[in-house]
């Protein structure tokens, strides 16, 4: 009887195809061909002017762990998957290829060569569905999370949405908004694992627990000091805050309202937060709000944001649409020419122009096969070797190289790119 408990390898996180298609390739002979595979995106999603390449780090981990052990091997034979002959090359798979692939924190458009994996047909095959899993979802997260930063122009971002996903899911959501430019988390484990800042003080039921408000308001400061902030919109925000200013002092830290019409509600707070003396106490808000609630914000006297479910599920964070297609066989360029789902034959790697100013003009996809073309002195190339060897690439970028990558690319795009308006992508990308 199985615990239900999952395993460490995560050589199934696989669509059964991918094992199929090995086991005939492997049958015919065509396994061994050098192959390169290629991740993309067709288009960007609606209203979006660039993406922001996320998940790399999380990638590479689970690559290290993509072994076929006994209990993997067993569950395939038992079910009939795959035959003995496969069974037999999986116990042995070990991905020998080489990756190359934009860094984290870098931005992508549309025909962006994201990745690039070169290997045998049949150890590149087996990667698809775990490349996409994770590059997709956190690349979806880190583009909406990068725009609502932009929004908030400076002031503070608290990613909470973990109560709105699965709970694996919200550890990499909290690490691709994070990246993204977000301050802080409040879960714990993203914090652990990540060594991302954690914050968090309590919820409506801590002051309901108690028989009032500034009973809650002590029992909070006790704990955590003056320095805390205290939700002040369980009953009547007004009474609220002049409960919290009552009980904590002028020196209290911060005030959060969590629902109503925020905007007003903060510009009231400030007021009588200044009437009470208590000016250096900031103002934090959440509730529902997305980058357009935010950038709406821009003219309250709000100094940080609590975002949860926008950015953690599709209605804020729509699909990033990346692709993990075959586009090159033994030297010989091959590519799909499906209605829509085209895609271009032959190994490719990008390079970003820029003005002397750093404003990016243009991506330029050029074939591996040839040249590179001409770099200007502001020009740069964009993938970099992920894995070689067996094993990923030594002094590999951390999180907080990626956090500052995105903020130079952010920098570097034009105005008219940072916009929340739906147009074009915010630099066109050039085939050579």
């Amino acid at each position: 009887m199985s615990t239900g408990l999952p395993s460490a390898s995560t050589a199934l996180f696989t669509d059964r195809y991918e094992l199929t298609m090995l086991s005939a390739s492997l049958g015919d002979g065509t396994a061994a061909r050098d192959c390169v595979f290629e991740v993309f995106a067709r288009n960007l999603p609606l209203g979006r002017r660039y993406g922001v390449v996320a998940g790399l780090g999380r990638l590479v981990e689970a690559l290290r762990d993509f072994r076929f052990g006994e209990r993997e091997l067993a569950w395939l034979s038992d079910g009939g998957v795959v035959d003995e002959a496969t069974l037999s090359w999986l116990a042995d798979y070990r991905f020998s290829g080489e990756i190359d692939a934009y860094p984290e924190g870098e931005l992508y458009f549309p025909g962006s060569p994201i990745m690039t994996v070169r290997a045998p047909f049949g150890e590149g095959v087996l990667l698809e569905t775990l490349v996409l899993s994770v590059l997709n979802h956190d690349s979806a997260v880190a583009s909406a999370a990068a725009r609502m930063v932009s929004a908030a122009n400076g002031r503070r971002l608290i990613e909470m949405g973990s109560r709105r996903t699965h709970e694996e899911s919200a550890l990499a959501a909290s690490r691709a908004a994070y990246l993204a430019g977000f301050h802080s988390t409040s879960n714990l484990e993203c914090g652990r694992r990540y060594g991302i800042p954690t914050t968090g003080t309590s919820a409506h039921a801590f002051t309901l627990l108690h028989d009032d408000e500034a009973t809650a308001f002590r029992s909070q400061l006790a704990v955590l000091g003056t320095g805390t902030t205290l939700l002040v919109d369980t009953y009547d925000i007004a009474r609220g805050i002049e409960t919290a200013v009552a009980v904590a002092g002028p020196e209290l830290g911060a005030i959060r309202i969590d629902s109503g019409d925020v905007g007003v509600l903060a510009r009231q707070a400030r007021d009588q937060l200044d009437r009470l003396g208590a000016t250096g106490t900031k103002i934090v808000v959440s509730g529902d709000l997305d980058e357009y609630s935010i950038a709406a914000l821009r003219a309250e006297p709000v100094d940080a944001y609590g975002v949860g479910t926008s950015v953690v599920t599709g209605s804020g964070a729509p699909a990033a649409g990346m692709v993990y297609k075959l586009v090159e066989v033994e030297g010989r360029p091959v590519e799909k020419r499906s209605a829509h789902k085209t895609s271009r034959g032959g190994g490719k790697a990008a390079l970003r122009r820029h003005r002397p100013t750093g404003t990016a003009t243009e991506e330029v996809v050029f074939p591996t096969a040839g040249p590179v073309p001409e770099l200007g002195p502001h020009d740069r190339l964009l993938q970099r070797p992920v894995w070689r060897d067996g094993g990923p690439v030594a002094d590999a970028p951390t999180l907080e190289d990626g956090r500052e990558r995105l903020r130079r690319a952010l920098v570097s795009v034009p105005w008219e790119g940072l916009t929340l308006s739906r147009g074009e992508p915010a630099i066109p990308t050039v085939f050579a």
